[in-house]
């Protein structure tokens, strides 16, 4: 039975128009874009009654309550029809969640209110009898609109939302793919911490029904929260699961990602011809494949490797090349990344006003796309270039912050990175107890990650401050003294 051939008793009654006709026709005349209101022209004033009945939330939510729950439902279902049609009718199908490389879903006008038809396709569910199947149909169509829509949007929150309620109405690999997929959106975020037990359930579940693209495919995904979250052992281990996998199955373009995410673990555990070397080879299958948004991030990830072997001539050409590409595919999230990047190379060289810039423009980038992680990555780096300018206050601000959200995401180097910058501002402060205390933090957590690199960097950078402050290193046994 169409939802059309319902009686929708209780919005022709508040209406006061005769039969579900009148009051269909009345609900589709006020939302067709053409005769929407045009809100420059004057608009007569409401009478007092009305405004009042109508900008009082418990009144109206009152009215509702007093309708028969089946005539709540009719309300809803006409309402789901009503918006679906002025927004340019039933969307198209989205390709399948368990295809093997998908097409990419194309937008629909009712992308904007997708959210909103899920809600009023559910709501009618509820009480409907008989129940009506192109309901559901329609309640899974644009929940996975609504997800796709919100993930564009880096409203992260809604996204997973949706893609968590789709998951509970799913079964097999398409359930596992909803669940992988609100996992991205909250790694995507910077928020690893709430990303990894929905990976989990995701490969929990393609494991049950044996696939095994979808299980390689999740186990990367599982091995980039290991080492945001610095667990770098389990992430290479994962990343070399996910590979074999990925050969197995004969998935190129997947053999590039892993080869990537692979270089990244190398890099940061000092294995730096290691990274190179295996950057090289992702790079190589990003662009045999013609995956251009994957070889922006695979040169972005090479620039960081030339950047810190001090290839500077290879570096800031490198970062180009890749914001290019990042800005060519419309990848924001990158884009931030790699000005964070070229940031940093142009505080290195001592282009500090350039720095800082870029800096700035990085942050705005994150905090649109709702990168949590790198925003707080990027404050650190800011606190830096602050204290380097004798800007104490804006520094110690900055670097608080940082701290702070390193802790909120669970990225534990970039927590020991920032105690150490903070140790360091506290030495600036006249304070060597506390900068001591704070900065073997910072250290110990960096050991425990063997992140030999960062140790090494900021071991250097300790030792400068502490001969400049004419104090013991605080690698030193002993105490230093306020």
């Amino acid at each position: 039975m169409s939802p059309w051939t319902r009686k929708p008793r209780g919005l022709a009654r508040f209406r006061g128009l005769s039969d579900e006709a009148s009051a269909k026709s009345e609900a589709r005349r006020c939302l067709t874009p053409s005769n929407r209101r045009n809100y420059n022209a004057t608009v007569p004033e409401p009478s007092a009654e009305t405004a009042y009945l109508f900008r009082h939330a418990l009144l109206r939510d009152a009215a509702y309550e007093v309708q028969l729950p089946s005539d709540r439902a009719r309300l809803h279902e006409l309402a789901f029809c009503l918006i679906e049609e002025a927004f340019g009718g039933r969307a198209p199908e989205p390709p399948p969640l368990d295809a093997i490389d998908p097409q990419k879903l194309e937008p629909h006008p009712t992308d904007l209110v997708a959210h909103e038809l899920a809600r009023h396709a559910s709501l009618a569910i509820e009480s409907l009898e008989p129940p009506s199947h192109e309901l559901e149909a329609g309640r899974l169509l644009y929940l996975r609109r609504a997800a796709e829509h919100a993930d564009k949007q880096f409203r992260t929150d809604s996204a997973v939302q949706c893609w968590q309620e789709l998951a509970v109405r799913l079964a097999g690999t398409a359930q596992a793919e909803a669940l992988r997929r609100a996992s991205i959106a909250w790694y995507s975020a910077g928020r690893p911490k709430l990303a990894e037990p929905l990976a989990r359930r995701a490969l929990d579940t393609a494991r049950e029904v044996g696939n095994r693209n979808l299980e390689g495919i999740t186990l990367g995904n599982l091995a980039l929260v290991y080492d945001q979250t610095g667990r770098v052992d389990l992430a290479e281990q994962t990343t070399q699961q996910a590979l074999a996998l990925h050969r197995e199955n004969g998935n190129r373009r997947l053999q590039g990602f892993e080869l990537g995410n692979l270089a990244g673990v190398f890099r940061e555990s000092g294995r730096l011809a290691q990274a190179e070397q295996t950057f090289q080879q992702a790079l190589a299958i990003h662009r045999e494949v013609g995956d251009r948004r994957a070889e922006g991030v695979a040169l972005g990830n090479l620039a960081g490797v030339y950047r810190v072997t001090g290839r500077l001539t290879e570096v800031e050409p490198t970062f180009q090349r890749a914001l290019a590409i990042h800005r060519e595919v419309g990848n924001r999230r990158s884009e931030g990344i790699v000005l964070g990047n070229l940031a940093n190379a142009y505080r290195e060289s001592g282009r500090i006003e350039q720095a800082e810039l870029t800096y700035q423009h990085a942050l705005a980038i994150h905090r649109e796309v709702g990168n949590r992680r790198s925003e707080g990555i990027t404050l650190g780096n800011l606190a830096n270039v602050y204290k380097d300018a004798n800007r104490i206050e804006e520094a110690e601000r900055t670097a608080m912050q940082a701290l702070a959200i390193a802790r909120e995401v669970g990225n534990r180097r970039f927590e020991g990175i920032h105690l150490c910058t903070f140790g360091l501002l506290e030495l600036d402060r006249r304070r060597p107890g506390r900068a001591r205390e704070v900065w073997r933090q910072g250290e110990t957590i960096l050991r425990e990650l063997n992140d030999t690199g960062q140790l090494e960097h900021q071991t250097n950078a300790m030792r400068e401050a502490c001969e400049k402050a004419g104090v013991p290193d605080f690698d030193v046994p002993g105490e230093a003294s306020e």
